[in-house]
């Protein structure tokens, strides 16, 4: 690799007889998240491989693409270098990435299947390429086109407010649960099985379960036994410690919390600088105040205090810091060129998500000339992974009819 440079990987999966198939690049969420490494072909892939050649990519800064975490960021300098570098990490880039890829494949234009995140890029790519795409299909994923970060959080912070309720009402005594070791961590300081302090707003990080179809039962057995008694002193049990551990640490994909409310930034019809949007529209909200009396759990949001309590976040506080307050960020969406769109494109919008609000999905369908929508409620956000074989299948025939 050059100075100046960085390297991106992909990978290709192709059935047996399939090589004469076209290309489909699949965009899976994030941001910061690499591309699946299956172990078995099922689900979407293989109802996507009935039909095309499927590519893999590892978005820039993930997997065996050049990485960007605390190690490798301080190998380019500090942290105003650090966030001048990220803020090409964005999915005009990613869609960069892609259209090199394609011609270095010597494709024409191919099939894009984004999931969440992935669908953002998708729309991005439909506004910056369009000539590189053939298809577009989209899970749980179309963007709003405008309006601020703000806007978008007040709506997950509702609809994850919704699931706190519909999770209490299903399982009472672990709404209980919840508040006893809510109760516990203001008295006790509890360390995760890393030496972390688990703190009240952390351990409310747990609720990012409640966005995926076997969260409720996922937390139900989280919180079922979670205290023992240590010399005569009441303890969580190191299982769960260890298992909100798993949840609340951004070890394994830094980037998705420094660049998450980066997403959000469509130039100037975002109203400029997120500035931690998430957190501002938190404290307008006191049923999500860690010191209420029961607390509500949150969802798919970034806090800065975040980069003071989990360690692999600590060294890029500062360069998180920087990237909210930036108000230059360029536009991701072509509101002109997706009004003229000729690009096929399909989406599946999911009635309760949690994460990607439905109410902006349809307003922006309907900014995307020719767009086809499948509306359900049968989904949480995950539906392309709990049955992405069916849900491939409708969005491939409404893509076709």
């Amino acid at each position: 690799m050059q100075a100046g440079t960085i390297e991106v990987f992909s990978r290709e999966i192709v059935r047996d007889g399939g090589a004469d198939r076209p290309r489909l690049l699949w965009f899976q969420g994030g941001p910061g998240n690499r591309a699946n490494r299956p172990s078995s072909i099922s689900g979407w892939l293989d109802r996507a491989l009935e039909d095309y050649r499927v590519v893999l990519l590892d978005q820039r800064g993930t997997g065996r693409s050049t990485p960007a975490d605390r190690q490798t960021l301080a190998n380019v300098g500090g942290a105003q270098e650090q966030a001048t570098y990220l803020a090409h990490f964005r999915a005009d880039a990613i869609v960069a990435d892609a259209e090199v890829l394609r011609q270095a494949l010597d494709e024409g234009a191919w099939t894009a299947l984004g999931q969440s995140y992935g669908g953002f890029i998708t729309t991005t790519y439909l506004s910056q390429a369009p000539g590189g795409l053939r298809e577009a299909i989209i899970t749980a994923g179309l963007p709003g086109l405008s309006g601020s970060a703000d806007d978008v959080y007040r709506l997950t912070f509702a609809q994850t407010a919704r699931r706190n309720a519909e999770f209490a009402a299903r399982h009472p005594a672990d709404a209980e649960t919840l508040r006893e070791v809510v109760t516990h961590l203001r008295d006790t300081e509890e360390l995760l099985p890393t030496d972390e302090s688990l703190s009240v707003r952390r351990l409310l990080q747990i609720g990012i379960d409640l966005g995926s179809s076997t969260g409720f039962d996922t937390l139900h057995y989280l919180l079922e036994d979670p205290f023992t008694t240590v010399g005569g002193q009441l303890r969580l049990r190191e299982r769960f410690l260890r298992e909100v551990g798993a949840v609340v640490s951004f070890a394994a994909h830094p980037l998705y919390a420094v660049m998450h409310e980066t997403i959000y930034s469509n130039g100037p019809v975002s109203g400029g600088a997120t500035a931690w949007a998430a957190q501002r529209v938190r404290d307008s909200l006191p049923e999500f105040a860690p010191d209420a009396e029961a607390p509500l759990l949150t969802g798919e949001h970034i806090f800065p205090w975040q980069f003071e309590e989990d360690p692999a976040l600590v060294p890029l506080r500062r360069t998180a810091q920087l990237l909210a307050n930036r108000a230059d960020f360029p536009a991701l969406y072509d509101l002109g060129a997706l009004a003229e769109n000729s690009v096929p494109v399909v989406a599946a919008v999911f009635h309760d998500d949690m994460f990607v609000p439905r109410e902006l999905s349809l307003r922006s369908a309907e900014a995307i000339r020719g767009t086809r929508v499948l509306v359900t409620s049968e989904y949480q956000h995950d539906g392309i992974r709990v049955d992405g074989r069916r849900l491939l299948d409708r969005l491939l025939a409404l893509l076709r009819r």
